[in-house]
């Protein structure tokens, strides 16, 4: 600990750490880290994007990197995707950590946040990105971004009741990287705050009591087939004329935006169309699903006077305290490191925007996987009944099926076809990650037929009975292309770890949303050719859509990552970085 404290895992420090964790770690959990885990682990002390396929142990290599950073007197952060996973990692590192004398806890949604900095004073954190990254934003509130003097900071924060509670972003480890620093990097993270509801109800009223004064035609102009509303010249005098000597609507700006805002949720903002009330509540639907979307509300006044013309009760409206999104979060990280079965796929993006350089690290045993190739359909019900035939007669034969889907719809409805031709089968439906590790974990069953999506239990292990094995291992069907390959390699990924043996194959359909996205119409019309012409024609297909959707969410990533950067500059000359 001294060595490491005053050089860090540096040099001749860092094979005598990993040796000692290696040790310590057969003593306390009774795991002897293998070599390519001692490999990864090196890397990530040297602050490394490092590619561990599926199954070789990424959760015990984050434990040993964590307690190594420990040691050298970093605070080290383990960020996961779930509650869960933070959870039970730090729950089986305890017996490790403890034995080195180092501290560790979980943040999850349970801990209050008055509990939280005795977490974040532990030496080893594991936490959700979504968790960590909204405490983040509290501090920040909490903190307060003016350039006020030292001291004037530190008396508002002991006046304060919402402390901060971290205690810095010093080292971080981010599991499942691929997952969080690329496919959520434009996720945006935001601390809203409910404004009064008796305010924003005197606000609705007194927005339509100028607006319902306005004449169509002379004041405003109204496009229903395009749903755009714009104020005349004339509609614009006419409402300073009715404010008179109001001083709430002496501003133009605020009195012209209240009018047409009202005017907006009055003419534009249909019942039936647009939103339901439900249960004494304006509930918005979805434009393009037709879905319910209870969670969701229009913002800058909108849904409070839509809430005022249906004559519910007006809620507050949620106002923007403070904003980031992921890659600004992890960008601020002294020393920052990930892991990710998948990473060369976007060794390029990881390096420009996060500045880490990705390792692959081999597999400990040579990989016995076995790629049976891609077969399509020209409709989905041919793919379910196809689908239906492979997964029983591998379950006679003795080995487990896992069905990937990329949507929980998808999954429902293969679901519903397996259970209408009498196919015993379980499906992942559940809404808690603990369902989900249950019934992954148990997908390696003798005979068991799994149907998931793509994306459920990650981070959970799945055994193999020694007759499964011996049969030819887990089967893993891909029923559908995800956006990005990546994912199917994941997916894939589920069959074959540590040296078994195992199988996949994929069943697609020419009918695939997917493919909207490759503009070929040429490709399309040959794909519909019998024979091997045709299926030719399919995969170059499936190719192209998959390429032009990664190609149009990494454009998209690039642009915000360029107005994080724009948002930066400006926010730093006003003096406030929320």
């Amino acid at each position: 600990r001294a060595r490491l404290r005053r050089c860090g895992p540096v040099g001749a420090n860092r094979p005598a750490a990993l040796a000692l964790l290696r040790e310590a770690a057969r003593r306390s959990l009774g795991r002897r880290p293998y070599d390519v885990q001692l490999l990864a682990a090196a890397l990530l002390l040297q602050g490394r994007m490092v590619e561990m396929s599926t199954g070789e142990g990424k959760s015990l290599t984050a434990l040993l990197t964590a307690a190594i950073a420990a040691l050298s007197g970093w605070p080290a952060h383990v960020v996961t995707v779930n509650d869960y996973l933070a959870a039970r990692d730090a729950e089986e590192g305890r017996p490790l950590f403890h034995r080195l004398g180092l501290t560790v806890g979980a943040i999850v949604h349970e801990v209050a946040r008055e509990d939280r900095a005795a977490v974040y004073a532990c030496d080893v954190v594991y936490a959700s990105n979504k968790e960590i990254a909204f405490d983040h934003l509290r501090d920040r509130l909490a903190l307060g971004a003016a350039p006020d003097p030292l001291r004037d900071r530190i008396d508002r924060l002991r006046r304060t009741t919402d402390a901060p509670v971290m205690r810095g972003l010093h080292f971080c480890i981010v599991d499942e990287a691929d997952s969080v620093l690329i496919d959520e990097a434009r996720t945006p993270l935001i601390l809203s705050a409910t404004t009064d509801p008796d305010a924003e109800r005197a606000k609705a009223e007194a927005s339509f009591a100028l607006a319902d004064l306005l004449q169509e035609g002379r004041d405003f102009k109204l496009d229903l087939g395009e749903r755009h509303l714009d104020l005349t010249p004339a509609g614009r005098a006419r409402l300073a004329q009715l404010a008179g000597s109001d001083p709430e609507w002496q501003n133009s700006a605020r009195r012209d935006g209240a009018a047409e805002r009202a005017l907006r949720a009055r003419h534009l903002f249909q019942r039936g169309d647009h939103y339901v009330v439900q249960d004494g509540k304006v509930v918005i639907v979805d434009e393009y699903t037709g879905r319910l979307q209870p969670e969701r509300s229009w913002s800058n006044g909108l849904h409070q006077l839509v809430e005022w013309k249906e004559g519910v009760a007006v809620t507050g409206e949620r106002q923007t305290l403070a904003r980031t999104t992921y890659q600004r979060f992890f960008g601020s990280y002294l020393r920052l490191s990930g892991m990710s079965g998948t990473v060369r796929e976007v060794a390029a993006e990881v390096s420009v925007v996060y500045g880490l350089r990705s390792v692959a690290v081999p597999t400990r045993l040579p990989s016995r996987l076995s790629r049976l190739g891609t077969r399509i359909t020209a409709r989905a019900e041919d793919k379910i009944a196809l689908i239906q035939r492979r997964a029983e007669e591998l379950a006679r034969s003795g080995r487990p099926v896992l069905i990937g889907t990329r949507t929980v719809a998808a999954a429902d409805a293969l679901s519903a076809a397996l259970r209408q031709a009498g196919v015993p089968h379980v499906t992942l439906s559940a809404t808690s990650p603990e369902v989900e590790a249950a019934v992954v974990a148990a997908a390696g069953t003798p005979g068991r037929i799994t149907v998931a999506t793509n994306m459920a239990g990650r981070g959970v292990h799945i055994d193999l009975a020694d007759d499964v094995a011996k049969a030819g291992g887990l089967h893993v069907i891909l029923t559908e292309r995800h956006d990005s390959a990546r994912i199917d390699r994941q997916l894939e990924g589920r069959s074959a770890r540590q040296g078994q043996p195992g199988s996949t194959e994929a069943v697609l359909a020419l009918d695939d949303d997917l493919l909207n996205a490759a503009r070929a119409p040429l490709l399309r019309l040959l794909a519909r050719l019998p024979g091997w012409p045709g299926q030719i024609a399919a995969r170059l297909l499936f190719r192209r859509a998959q390429r032009r959707s990664e190609a149009a969410n990494r454009t998209a990533r690039r642009a915000l990552l360029r107005q994080d950067k724009d948002l930066r500059q400006m926010m730093a000359f006003a003096g406030d970085d929320r």
